[in-house]
């Protein structure tokens, strides 16, 4: 099934974290209405008796990144 990824990037040396736009992931699974590869023929009643009607849970990702953040590190340069 199709998933959204969602990640956060936390930066340790200031403790800021700074979320980033979510990505759609694709499954390339004929029988998720979501997926590029779902056939346009595949309508309901049918579709929703054969095929995926749902996207899965977003999958989370935190990356812990030793340094400042893009708005610290921006400030400390400027000083």
């Amino acid at each position: 099934m199709c998933r959204l990824r969602q990640v956060c990037n936390v930066y340790t040396q200031c403790g800021h974290a700074q979320p980033l736009p979510d990505e759609v992931i694709q499954c390339d699974n004929p029988n998720c209405k979501f997926s590029t590869t779902h056939p346009a023929t595949c309508v309901p009643p049918q579709c929703t008796r054969t095929c995926w009607q749902y996207r899965q849970y977003p999958e989370q990702y935190s990356p812990h990144i030793d340094r400042l953040c893009p708005a610290c590190s921006g400030g400390a340069r400027r000083r």
